[in-house]
């Protein structure tokens, strides 16, 4: 299925940029080709993690069995993807009217980006039910309500979940890029040297705000920078840095987001430019976004169940919750059994010869 999921992205993002091309108008060729670019990075990134799929499919199935035992775990998960539709809805209608405002192009942007904080709230209360539900499961044997557990996410969770929806996919963000510009190779010192020093601080910055947060949030109440720093501690003491940061169950959730709207904007492209061709890159533009983060949110009960499993084992890494998946992962990175290409965690060292 990760497998799957992957090569889907790329196919359906290339069939999207390749549809809005063959429409010949400027702007929707300008999309047609941002989407073909993205598809060719996703091509050769589901052929750079190759060797992590088989890992990673192998977590996902581990992480859903305590999902199982709950058959109510989904209703929250339904119930944000309804809500999120419910306000996506009127969030067009603000749209339209921002239209004829003094600065449309700004009152948009803005709108967009209030979009994307509140979808992000609404997949980590989820994220913060589900975590709740399985960490005391691993934790401490328990058969937590579901329901308590969302009015616990949707009241004193809350602005844990509001602060981390703002923190994170920025933090992660620059992380990401800290870490992409550390993979070059070059002969000019200073550039590098201050790549270096941005990966430090990104690294640095990351022990206090990170997405494995929500699950010592959920389980035991703390703060966002707290819990960060906690679940972080944890992954340190037991040497799993380098596990949790090979872990691609992110990308494979944030590409699934991707496939959906990429479908989405091929139905609603091709629709649009029969029935209204000069709308047809504004409604492939809104069909994507919509897509996207609707996925997003009905994705946040697999991601939390997956985060769950990493942290309740480097928390307790009893053998009668937890089989040997881990554990051998780690001892095949320790020995070096397994190559593969990683990503720079900490700044190497500049030659200066």
């Amino acid at each position: 299925m990760v497998t799957f999921i992957l090569w889907s992205s790329f196919a359906f993002t290339m069939a999207a940029g390749v549809l809005l091309l063959c429409f010949s108008l400027p702007a929707t060729a300008g999309i047609g080709v941002a989407l073909i670019l993205f598809s060719i990075g996703t091509g050769l990134y589901a052929c750079w993690v190759t060797r992590r799929i088989p890992f990673t499919a192998r977590v996902f199935s581990r992480a859903l069995l305590p999902a199982a035992k709950f058959e109510d775990l989904n209703g929250p998960a339904y119930l944000m993807v309804g809500l999120g539709f419910l306000w996506i809805s009127v969030w067009c209608l603000g749209v339209i009217g921002a239209l004829n405002f003094y600065y449309p192009a700004l009152t948009i942007i803005a709108l967009v980006l209030s979009l994307m904080w509140t979808a992000e709230v609404m997949r980590n209360v989820t994220n913060l039910t589900v975590s709740r539900v399985v960490a005391l499961y691993y934790l401490r044997g328990m058969q937590s309500s579901t329901q308590f557990s969302f009015q616990r996410a949707v009241s004193r969770n809350l602005g844990s979940a509001c602060l981390g929806s703002l923190f994170v996919p920025t933090i992660e963000a620059l992380r990401i890029l800290a870490r992409g510009l550390n993979l070059l190779e070059g002969e000019d010192e200073f550039m590098f040297s201050c790549a270096h020093c941005c990966l430090h601080v990104m690294e640095s910055v990351f022990r206090y705000g990170n997405s494995w947060a929500f699950v010592h949030i959920a389980a035991y109440g703390r703060g966002f920078v707290a819990a960060s720093q906690s679940t972080w501690g944890l992954f340190e003491r037991q040497g799993m840095e380098e596990l949790v940061d090979s872990d691609i169950t992110s990308s494979v959730c944030f590409l699934t987001g991707v496939c959906s709207g990429a479908i989405c904007t091929i139905f609603a492209a091709s629709w649009t430019f029969a029935t209204h061709k000069h709308y047809t890159a504004t409604a492939s533009l809104l069909a994507f976004f919509v897509g996207y983060l609707m996925t997003r949110i009905g994705m946040a009960l697999p991601q939390a169940c997956v985060a769950c499993y990493y942290v309740c084992f480097a928390e307790n890494p009893s053998p009668r919750l937890f089989d040997s998946t881990i554990p051998d992962r780690l001892v095949t990175i320790r020995t070096g059994r397994e190559a593969m290409v990683t990503t720079p965690r900490f700044p190497r060292r500049i030659s200066t010869a």
